[in-house]
């Protein structure tokens, strides 16, 4: 069985996944997304970014060095 292990970019340790929480609305959390364009700012929540326009992200980092590096796809969105 293979399986698909992501190595560093920087020293070729294994990266571990993980995610960046998002935190808004009285410490409710989720998972950041990425939008395109520019941020534009918003009276009521600051900057204006609704999470169903957004496409989730995953953070991986290396075990080795700490290297990070971020990848935005559907498939990282909470379970």
């Amino acid at each position: 069985m293979t399986t698909n292990k992501l190595l560093c970019p920087k020293c070729n340790g294994e990266m571990a996944q993980g995610f960046v929480p998002d935190y808004y609305s009285h410490g409710a959390t989720r998972v950041g997304g990425w939008h395109a364009g520019h941020p534009k700012k918003s009276f009521w929540s600051r900057t204006k970014a609704p999470s169903r326009e957004g496409i989730p992200i995953a953070a991986f980092r290396c075990e080795k060095c700490g290297f990070t590096e971020f990848y935005s796809d559907a498939k990282f969105a909470a379970q």
